[in-house]
């Protein structure tokens, strides 16, 4: 206890003086910042005649003027200076009056004086508070010291207490020490009388037994005595050295506040002195600069009579000066309107002229892309059209799955791919964004459609990587049909308009090129192998005998005729494609009219061929069957690539027989059909690759010339409608090779002039 007492004590004591030096330094900054503020405002009084000074310049500054008008306000200024001056040191001399019993009321240095008294008195007043405090500080450390004084009474007390106690102790253990001896002088005794009375009575025998169990329990005792002995002189050791220790604490308590006691008598002796000093040198300087206002004080008199025409002057000049300031609100904001009225004219102009400009790009835009595409016409150049899937939920999530396709907003032909950190463009005939709805894209090739109808052959193929959205460009869905469907609903259009000149027949087939096999979807056994010839007429088209043809009238035969070809083409399912099509498949439509009034006959074909798509085996994880697809397919495409080279290159031999695909397509690929290329890319990061090559290859075909079209019409006898339904049967039959009648001898004038006109029209 006395030692948690003594521990409680010490940090009690502890936080007590510094909580003293804490006053003490508070007390020392309260000192420095007061004669600090003392030095401030004897500064203040030098800085009033350098800014009177200052202002004097900067008005001259601003007035200018000659060299007499600067000297003159030079002048002025200066009288101005020596005015202000002479007023302080009037106030001066009558404080300095007041002082020498003639009163002065309105000195400035008066005041300051007065001030400084009072701050004086106030320090000294401070002073007092600070000796009351460090008595009252004394008075505590007395408190402290006696209560110290009463711990020592306790603990001498406890030591004596502790004294008696160690007598006790010692009384107990001389009692024991005795008690031993006499035991110990007993037993030869009792083992004699043991000895002597060994056959003695059964009373002997337990009288033995019991004395000797109680010397048993004497040694025990002695044993116990002797154990509380050590004890207790343990204990008195340690004491003893709790008493040595708590001793030197108290000693050396007493010597931390003998020395705290004399640091701060020394600190307030410093503090008292460094106080006194600052107040005298305060006061000094203020005498000094006394001395040097009175001793300028006689020259600002002599200069104050000669200034006055000058102030006046300076008074005139500085009126009117104000007025200007005045009024320079008023002339700004004038100034700013008008600015703000040219500067929005001017922005005005600008947007106009950009608006105009704007206007002019965009027609000369599409007047560049009519001149593009009728160029592409006039040369034959292959028509290349790109489309951009949307992200689905099958690219994943994370940055494998970002958008890599960006557009240009000016230009609808050029996408942009972001390839390995690298941006790439390419530029096609039109870009289709994510957004473009399946009515945009058939709106931009359905030119090509309806001049099929015209008797022209037409091939619209969509190319690229597996999962880019081919099929849905071509075939669509139910809810919103591809090119397929909306080009045979065109054409039954475009028939029933022109139904009061011409008779149309219209027949669909399928196929589907699996494996390098062709086969017929609409045909009772697709097992079956086709072979492509050419026609035995000399014409050199090419045409599959053997494949079924069916003849549509309205929009339910075409659904029929989709879903009965749909149900047979080859799909599977991979890792990149839940649907991916194992096959190329191709729908052929063939439109035959005749003319009633001039009985001139056209036959167009319109080729619509769905590719499989290009895949990397590693990537799809085609595997048995579906490996051999995967290596038919890009092997069909390489050769369809080949065939592109060979075209740009213009090179003698063009090697479409190196694949069924290119065979089939060589009238579509070699100059006598308006083709479209529609290539469908994927704008997730991880098919960057494949986008690249896919884009790249799209460039290519898009640098084939293949020549101007022709038209396949031919002038013939007026059949009747049913010999033209008799030459296009709606059975399965082979197509129609372009049979010409010609009748004997020479043509009717009308027949002739009607040729005139074909020839004309080309």
């Amino acid at each position: 206890v006395m030692a948690s007492m003594a521990h409680l004590q010490k940090e009690k004591l502890l936080e007590e003086l510094l909580g003293l030096q804490e006053k003490l330094a508070a007390r020392e900054n309260d000192e420095l910042s007061l004669s600090l503020q003392l030095q401030g405002q004897v500064e203040t009084l030098k800085a009033k005649v350098l800014e009177q000074a200052q202002e004097i310049s900067r008005l001259r500054s601003e007035l200018g003027g000659t060299d007499a008008e600067k000297h003159r306000d030079l002048l002025a200024a200066e009288n101005e200076r020596l005015r202000q001056e002479m007023k302080v040191c009037e106030g001066e001399l009558r404080e300095l009056r007041r002082q020498q019993q003639a009163p002065c009321r309105d000195c400035p240095h008066l005041q300051e004086n007065a001030g400084l008294q009072e701050q004086l008195s106030q320090l000294q007043r401070e002073a007092e508070e600070t000796r009351a405090k460090l008595v009252e500080l004394d008075l505590e450390v007395q408190q402290k010291t006696n209560r110290l004084a009463e711990v020592e009474l306790r603990l001498k007390d406890s030591l004596a207490e502790r004294a008696e106690e160690e007598e006790r102790l010692s009384r107990r253990l001389r009692d024991s020490q005795e008690t031993i001896a006499s035991l110990k002088s007993q037993p030869q005794q009792i083992k004699y009388i043991i000895k002597t009375v060994e056959v003695e009575s059964a009373k002997a025998k337990q009288a033995l037994c019991e004395t000797q169990s109680r010397n048993q329990y004497l040694q025990e005792q002695v044993g116990m005595q002797r154990q509380v002995l050590k004890e207790m002189e343990q204990q008195l050791q340690s004491s003893q050295k709790t008493e040595a220790q708590l001793r030197a604490q108290i000693m050396l308590y007493e010597a931390e506040l003998e020395r705290a006691h004399g640091q701060m008598l020394e600190e307030m002796q410093a503090m008292e002195e460094e106080k006194n000093r600052a107040i005298e040198e305060a006061f000094s300087r203020a005498q000094v600069e006394m001395k040097a206002v009175h001793e300028n004080l006689a020259g600002v008199r002599t200069n104050l009579l000669t200034l006055q025409p000058a102030l006046r002057t300076l008074t005139h000049d500085y009126n009117s000066l104000k007025r200007q300031v005045r009024d320079f609100p008023l002339l700004l904001q004038e100034t700013l309107r008008s600015a703000r009225a040219e500067i929005s004219q001017a922005i005005e102009e600008v947007h106009s002229t950009n608006r105009e400009l704007l206007r002019k790009y965009r027609r000369e835009l599409q007047l560049r892309k009519k001149c593009h595409n009728e160029l592409v016409r006039l040369k034959g150049n292959i028509r290349v059209f790109g489309r951009v899937r949307p992200i689905t939920k099958e690219d994943g999530e994370g940055p494998e799955a970002t958008n890599a396709v960006t557009f240009d907003t000016d230009d609808d032909a050029v996408l942009h791919l972001l390839h390995k950190g690298k941006q790439v463009s390419f530029e096609l005939d039109k870009v289709f964004p994510p957004q473009a709805s399946q009515e945009e894209v058939f709106q931009e090739v359905q030119a090509l459609v309806t001049s099929c109808i015209d008797g022209y052959n037409v091939c619209i193929f969509a190319y690229g990587q597996t999962g880019a959205g081919k099929t849905y460009t071509m075939e669509g869905t139910a809810a919103n049909p591809g090119i397929n469907q909306r080009a045979l609903q065109l054409l039954f259009s475009e028939v029933r308009s022109k139904a009061a000149d011409w008779d149309y027949a219209i027949t669909v087939s399928a196929a589907e090129i699996y494996n390098e096999s062709l086969r017929d979807l609409l045909g009772k056994e697709p097992q079956e192998k086709l072979e492509i010839k050419l026609c035995p007429d000399g014409s050199g088209q090419l045409y599959v005998p053997g494949l079924t043809e069916f003849r549509v009238q309205s929009v339910e035969d075409i659904n029929k005729v989709f879903e009965f070809g749909h149900v047979k083409r080859v799909t599977e399912c991979t890792n990149l494609n839940e649907h991916s099509s194992r096959s190329h498949a191709l729908l052929i439509i063939t439109v035959r009219g005749l003319d009633r009034s001039t009985g001139l006959r056209t036959t167009g074909k319109l080729n619509l061929v769905d590719l499989a798509g290009s895949e990397r085996v590693g990537r799809s994880g085609a595997e048995g069957s579906r490996l051999r697809e995967a290596q038919h397919i890009n092997k069909s495409l390489s050769a369809l690539g080949d065939v592109i080279y060979a075209l740009r290159s213009r090179q003698g031999h063009v090697p479409f027989r190196n694949s069924k695909l290119t065979y089939l397509l060589q009238d579509s690929l070699s100059g006598d059909s308006k083709t479209l290329m529609m290539v469908q890319v994927s704008p997730a990061e991880k098919n960057t690759s494949e986008t690249l090559c896919s884009l790249k290859f799209a460039e290519r075909v898009r640098s084939v010339e293949l020549g101007p079209v022709s038209r396949k019409a031919e002038l013939a006898s007026w059949p009747s409608q049913e010999q033209l339904e008799g030459d296009s049967p709606g059975s399965a039959a082979t197509p129609g090779r372009g049979h010409t009648s010609h009748s004997s001898g020479q043509l009717s004038t009308r027949a002739a002039s009607i040729r005139r006109k074909l020839q004309t029209s080309g």
